[in-house]
């Protein structure tokens, strides 16, 4: 029985609109993730509704002011993970 679930969410996974909501689902968590990681949004910094109201809107600004910054520039950004062994082999060969 799982084996049957397994491989019937794998059949799934190759359909081109599985495809496409996986893709949203993709940027919107890495937009949280990004706001988790650039503006430290898990937590609020003050007490009452106005005023964390006020935080995400200021850190809403400037995670848009940042990718703004980056596309006018041409800077990707994601940064891609590099395993150890791969930067291992990268510095091996410079």
């Amino acid at each position: 029985m799982p084996q049957e679930v397994l491989d019937h969410a794998r059949l799934q996974q190759g359909d081109e609109q599985w495809r496409a909501k996986y893709a949203t689902r993709a940027g919107i968590e890495g937009t949280i993730h990004q706001a988790v990681a650039v503006t430290g949004m898990r937590r609020a910094r003050y007490l009452g509704l106005q005023k964390t109201h006020l935080e995400h809107v200021f850190s809403a600004v400037a995670l848009n002011l940042i990718r703004l910054d980056a596309w006018w520039n041409g800077h990707p950004l994601d940064r891609t993970r590099v395993s150890h062994l791969a930067r291992l082999d990268l510095s091996l060969a410079a």
